[in-house]
């Protein structure tokens, strides 16, 4: 009897740690937040965009600029306005950062922003993916 009650508690204490695993793992990486991965915040696009594309000192309060004032856009908007306007804000963005950075620099971001649609499609495809489902 001391032999299944032993057993049993290992069995037991294997399942928790087996069920808590994963949301350690999420805990572990900010970006991941109730299962869902958070958009990165404007330093880490900043820093992403700085080693990526190699900024130069010059370049880096204008680009800084440039996102702050979209994010600023993007949260002033209404929930429901979002879907139709954040294209047009991202294409405003693009525009000013063409301005800011090198050829080199600018094609560089272009196939960076490519392989993150083709990773997770265009925008709004999710929630047509979710109601065709």
């Amino acid at each position: 009897m001391k032999k299944l009650s032993l057993i049993a508690a290992a069995a037991m204490g294997a399942l928790i740690a087996c069920n808590a695993a994963p949301a350690q793992g999420g805990a572990k990486n900010p970006a991941w937040k109730g299962g869902k991965r958070e958009a990165p915040n404007l330093e880490q696009r900043l820093e992403r965009m700085t080693t990526q594309l190699k900024l130069t000192d010059a370049q880096k309060p204008k680009v800084k600029a440039v996102l702050e004032e979209t994010a600023k856009k993007i949260k002033e908007l209404k929930p429901e306005e979002r879907p139709a306007k954040i294209k047009t804000l991202r294409e405003e963005e693009t525009k000013k950062l063409k301005a800011i950075l090198t050829d080199e620099q600018f094609k560089k971001r272009e196939e960076m922003m490519q392989r993150a649609r083709e990773k997770r499609g265009p925008i709004g495809e999710k929630k047509a993916r979710k109601a065709r489902a």
